[in-house]
């Protein structure tokens, strides 16, 4: 997986501090377009820099002559004065001559090395793949590439892959951590909990992604914890700053005992269901309710599969009467709208496994203005 990096180009790098200034020659790049590292976006008038990088050359050619006698100056200077023919000020003398000199050469090649950068910096190359915007400036315009007034020429956006950054309730937040710790991963990132994305024009929530940051707190003041996902996007249809549908699973695959919702009876605060029972004898059942999905309800205890659940004629269905059943097969059609229903609430729920459905603002991986 590429980095991700959203960066403002500037001139030179953003490092020049001594050519300050430059003029734009040529701009070979479609506004727009996609853009490979090493593309050449900018080419800003070497003539400047390249006459500075000479006379850098020269500096330093003539601090090396400098450098060259004052290092034989001072190795005649170590034999005399163990001959004891020169005095110890004048060996002190050569001495600092000959570091005075290494250091003057070391400070030209430094330089020297600066106005190379220069000369190069003029050149301005794509550093990362992505999607280039327009240009700022256009050809024959004057920049500035000096700190803290250096010229913005465009910016490249990465787009494969890209970022959805969530805010759940902190009770999601700590079951996708749970997740984690069952499969033995020290974060999130490490436990590949999967989740899923559609677009504003999209159904079935066709991209794919996982799971790979859980924020280290919890927002106080709304009860949320934010989280990451990271989905591929090879046919960069998705673009930074959508707001897309996300769907991520509350807890691990399940297996789970369906009936609909409307054959489940409330006396005072329990729960129960009408079972039809040996020799068609009517049962009343007290269960344990789980999830909701769509219009059925998964059933966590007291019903057996391949048990017969009374929902139509419950009224004259009475505990202990004997009654004429009409089978019925559960319809699946309101799982099957699930899929596709993106509008119906910011919860939504689908087997085998819960799933939470939220508004995300797709974002790059990184920041990075260089």
């Amino acid at each position: 997986m590429g980095s991700i990096q959203r960066i403002s180009l500037i001139p030179e790098n953003g490092h020049c501090q001594r050519a300050g200034w430059g003029l734009i020659e040529e701009a070979p790049f479609q506004e727009g377009a996609i853009v490979h590292a090493g593309d050449l976006l900018f080419r800003i008038d070497p003539r400047p820099f390249q006459a500075d990088l000479d006379n850098k050359k020269a500096a330093v050619a003539q601090a090396r002559a400098t450098a060259v006698k004052a290092k034989a100056d001072f190795g005649r200077s170590v034999e005399l004065i163990k001959a004891q023919v020169i005095a110890p000020s004048d060996f002190d003398t050569t001495k600092a001559s000959y570091g005075e000199a290494a250091a003057s050469l070391d400070a030209a090649e430094a330089a020297l090395e600066t106005s190379r950068l220069n000369l190069e910096w003029t050149e301005v190359r794509a550093p990362i793949t992505g999607r280039v915007s327009r240009m700022n400036v256009t050809v024959g315009n004057l920049v500035n590439g000096g700190s803290g007034q250096a010229t913005a020429l465009t910016t490249i956006v990465s787009i494969d892959p890209l970022y959805a950054y969530i805010n759940v309730p902190e009770s999601a937040a700590l079951r996708y951590q749970e997740l984690a710790l069952k499969e033995n991963k020290g974060n999130i990132a490490g436990a590949n909990v999967a989740c899923s994305l559609q677009l504003e024009n999209e159904t079935n929530f066709p991209h794919q992604g996982v799971i790979d940051f859980v924020d280290n707190q919890v927002d106080v003041n709304t009860g949320t914890q934010q989280i990451r996902c990271v989905f591929a996007n090879p046919t960069t249809i998705m673009t930074l700053g959508l707001f897309a549908l996300t769907r991520i699973p509350a807890s691990g695959r399940y297996n789970a005992l369906l009936i609909p919702d409307a054959a489940v009876n409330t006396d005072q605060d329990e729960r129960y269901l009408l079972i039809v029972g040996a020799n068609n004898v009517v049962q009343q059942r007290p269960v344990k309710l789980g999830a909701l999905f769509g219009t059925l309800r998964s059933i966590t205890d007291g019903l057996k599969p391949g048990e017969r659940v009374i929902v139509n004629g419950m009224q004259f269905a009475q505990s202990g009467a004997k009654v004429v059943p009409h089978e019925v097969p559960v319809s699946t059609q309101s799982l099957d709208a699930m899929e596709s229903d993106t509008t119906r609430s910011p919860i939504a729920q689908t087997p085998p496994d819960m799933r939470t459905a939220s508004k995300a603002d797709l974002q790059p991986a990184s920041k990075v203005r260089q």
